[in-house]
């Protein structure tokens, strides 16, 4: 086999790697973001499941409105329940039964909150869990927070502890449970802890959260907000630079990194991925399908690639 031919292998499998790392990956809006979209199927394939964010002090009517148009749409909704801003067990047994009931909903992400103080009875997602009522309603799959990069709101060994008891939580209910993560910009954080999971047992497979095509402006904003860790030095360098403030980043060297980790380590954890559209739920849609459809080149220079978008 010749040089050439053997490159030629090498870079098919890379684009394999990537476009089977990316398959099935995950989008998300907000309320207020939904309400810009004319249709969610000019932009999302039939069939993908949508993340519903609820934000502190949002009203619970807009999720249940949203989760019955994305699923007429042909689209799978994926509601928030946040533990601080659930005010009671009846609330939550009322907001279950409505997306349950009037959208279909059976799948779930139960996180914390980020409020400073609870609204109600919940402190945080295991006090949910622990209620039943999503075993009750149906709900078949529930997504649970995922930090590889540590969190403000809970020390390291709380976060520790919470996913021990979610392992064994796992064990007791009708839900396929699994983490997701906020957003990262390099992947050896993504990896170190990924390693460290698995060596601790945990067994609940991870999702993890790529940010969408954004100016590196935007990516600093939101990074700021969501208390992102060790990899927002990636994105502070570029940042630094005022003249690339406006350039558009794509997370391509980010999935490149971590599809070739999952696919020479037979213990990675990683099942899937979640985009989260921090510039616009089209411009990181049109990219994501590009990658699962195989519209890219591989650019050796920064170990990443080149997609080809729609006019």
């Amino acid at each position: 086999m010749g040089a050439a031919t053997a490159m030629a292998n090498v870079e098919l499998d890379t684009q394999q790697q990537i476009r089977q790392f990316m398959a099935g990956f995950t989008l998300e809006t907000t309320p207020g973001s939904a309400a810009k979209i004319e249709r969610f199927r000019d932009h999302v394939r039939v069939g993908t499941p949508v993340y519903i964010t609820f934000l502190p002090g949002s009203n619970f009517d807009d999720t249940v409105a949203v989760a019955k148009r994305l699923r007429s749409e042909g689209l799978e909704p994926i509601p928030h329940f946040a533990a601080r801003s659930v005010p009671s067990r009846a609330f939550l047994q009322e907001g279950l039964a409505r997306v349950c009931g009037e959208a279909g909903v059976t799948r779930a992400l139960v996180i914390g909150g980020a409020v400073p103080a609870p609204v109600g009875d919940f402190s945080d997602s295991m006090q949910l869990l622990d209620t039943g009522l999503f075993d009750k309603h149906g709900i078949r799959s529930i997504g649970l927070a995922g930090h590889p990069e540590g969190s403000p709101d809970i020390s390291d060994e709380g976060i520790r502890a919470a996913l021990n008891w979610k392992n064994e939580f796992a064990k007791r209910t009708d839900a396929k449970l699994y983490l997701v993560t906020q957003f990262c910009f390099e992947a050896a954080p993504i990896i170190a802890w990924d390693q460290r999971l698995q060596a601790e047992g945990n067994r609940l497979p991870i999702v993890i959260g790529v940010p969408g095509l954004a100016t590196i402006k935007t990516l600093m904003a939101h990074a700021k907000a969501c208390g992102i860790g060790a990899s927002m030095t990636f994105i502070a360098k570029q940042a630094m630079n005022v003249a690339k403030l406006l350039t558009v980043s794509a997370p391509d060297k980010l999935v490149t990194d971590l599809a070739a980790y999952k696919a020479r380590d037979p213990k990675c954890g990683i099942s899937g991925v979640h985009m989260y559209p921090l510039g616009g739920l089209k411009k990181t849609a049109d990219w994501s399908y590009a990658v699962t459809d195989g519209r890219f080149e591989l650019n050796r220079s920064h170990n990443g690639f080149e997609v080809t978008l729609p006019t």
